[in-house]
């Protein structure tokens, strides 16, 4: 049992604040890596997950995306962290927490893709401008401030 599963046990669904990483994985074709969930049932998201104890940000994002989809992270690059009431989830079992994420870009992998089914449907690369309808919406927000910071790093004028 993990450190989440083990706090759940004591204090049932109450609302928790927990820390998470979520992983913006480019290919060649700057396309975006999302994985279509299980939870919740069919959205696309991107990889990552809840952090263990003695965990860092980066050390969670890369043991979820390994868990994931079977790529090994090298060079991340720290987008941003996103926290307050827009992070809030409540899960299908009813669990209820706040998420402080954070969030890392990287076109640095190597490995076999390969969906891990438990916690996912599929693994499909993405045009960023051509994104499933069915998204998690803190992830597509992650996604738009990608886009933001890319052509800004290019000099270009932004939306």
């Amino acid at each position: 049992m993990g450190y989440i599963e083990e706090l759940r046990a004591m204090v049932g669904t109450r609302p928790l604040i927990l820390v998470g990483s979520v992983v913006i994985i480019l290919n060649d074709r700057k396309e975006v890596l999302l994985q279509q969930r299980r939870f919740p049932n069919g959205s696309w998201g991107l990889p990552g997950g809840l952090m263990e104890l003695a965990e860092s940000t980066e050390e969670t994002a890369r043991r979820e995306v390994k868990e994931e989809t079977n790529l090994t992270l090298g060079k991340l690059n720290l987008l941003n962290v996103y926290s307050g009431a827009d992070q809030y989830i409540k899960a299908e079992n009813g669990d209820e927490f706040y998420v402080v994420t954070t969030a890392y870009f990287s076109n640095d992998y190597v490995g076999e893709m390969k969906a891990e089914h438990s916690e996912s449907i599929q693994l499909k690369f993405y045009n960023l401008e051509e994104l499933p309808s069915t998204m998690v919406r803190s992830h597509l927000r992650m996604l738009n401030d990608f886009k933001q910071h890319e052509c800004i790093a290019k000099g270009e004028q932004c939306c």
